[in-house]
């Protein structure tokens, strides 16, 4: 494999698993009431948080965890039922409230009102739900990779990480022309089937970690069903 071969596998790997495109409903109803301007500047920091922490577990990756004493399934499981509770929210319709509530304790707008709402937008909206076990694992799977290029596959990795994030970031600046397209009630749907599909995902999630951690509890098909 070439180091432009590399590229593009981590590229296309690093980008379905974050899928900025998918959440950019789920962007649009976490800013709801917030000016474009400081919707944008959240995109931003969402887009260096995404580069700093993949960056992170890109050189440190399985020895951190090891450090802590948290295997890879448990981290899997344990961003599973994150995800499981925010999904539940968005079926429930109960994101709006919440959405609402942080509008109230962050009213204001500019540069230190994006940042607040921000810090409040990490978990779980950029960690687990952008950010998941999966992105961490093939960052740590491909850094592994990467190590036969030395240097030049230290410097291709952390500019994947790079592309992905400023694909977010534009993903995100274009979500006030999505929102407009699909209208307050395509919008609310969207926002529901993703919820059930995020709990869905949840619990493969969770599945796959208590695949991997124990022996024949649940059926290899099962945990991963589309696995070659």
């Amino acid at each position: 494999m070439s180091p432009a071969d590399f590229a593009v596998n981590f590229f296309v790997a690093l980008f379905a698993l974050i899928d900025p495109i998918g959440t950019v409903p789920l962007f649009a109803a976490a800013t709801v009431g917030v000016k474009s301007k400081d919707s944008r500047l959240i995109a931003v920091y969402i887009a260096f948080f995404i580069l700093f922490f993949l960056t992170f577990f890109y050189f440190s990756g399985l020895s951190l965890l090891a450090f802590f004493g948290i295997s890879l399934p448990a981290f899997r499981m344990a961003g599973g039922i994150i995800l499981f509770l925010l999904g539940l929210d968005m079926v429930r319709g109960n994101m709006a409230g919440s959405v609402d509530a942080d509008e109230e304790a962050v009213a204001g707008e500019g540069r230190a009102h994006a940042r607040k709402r921000f810090e409040r937008m990490i978990v779980p909206f950029a960690m687990p739900l952008l950010i998941g076990p999966g992105a961490i694992s093939t960052v740590i799977i491909y850094a592994s990779e990467a190590k036969r290029f030395g240097l030049m596959g230290a410097a291709v990795g952390v500019g994947v990480i790079a592309a992905t994030a400023l694909s977010t970031m534009l993903a995100f600046w274009a979500s006030p022309l999505i929102t407009r397209m699909l209208g307050k009630i395509g919008l609310t749907i969207v926002v529901r089937v993703l919820g059930l599909i995020l709990c869905a995902l949840a619990v493969q999630f969770v599945m796959i970690g208590i695949a991997d951690s124990t022996h024949d509890v649940i059926l290899r098909k099962a945990a991963a069903p589309y696995a070659h």
